[in-house]
């Protein structure tokens, strides 16, 4: 069998890192009154976290699934709304669309 011409190599560590650099990290953080909290990043989310966050029927179930109980009473508590989490949730996914384009390749 002869060898591809331009055969691309991908190192799987490289290209992990390449994508957390490009969107940001591995983990979404943001503020909001309350503190700080957190999710993991879409891009980087295990399939049970991102398939939770896709059944949700509403904007609560969304924020729960998105932070997890103990970080979303924390946040609904502080008197946050969950169609702002719901719009940051957009945004994020949005943005990483972008940065995804503009990834190095080396």
């Amino acid at each position: 069998m002869a060898p591809k011409v331009n055969r691309k190599r991908y190192n799987l560590a490289d290209v992990h890192a390449q994508f957390a650099e490009a969107v940001g990290g591995e983990e979404v953080e943001f503020d909001a009154e309350g503190g700080t909290y957190t999710f993991p990043h879409p891009v980087f989310a295990e399939e049970e976290w991102a398939t939770k966050v896709d059944a949700a029927e509403n904007a609560a179930e969304k924020g729960r699934a998105l932070l997890g109980d103990e970080q979303y009473e924390k946040y609904r508590a502080a008197g946050n709304s969950d169609n702002d989490l719901g719009l940051l949730f957009m945004a994020v996914q949005q943005d990483s669309q972008g940065q995804i384009r503009k990834r190095p390749t080396r």
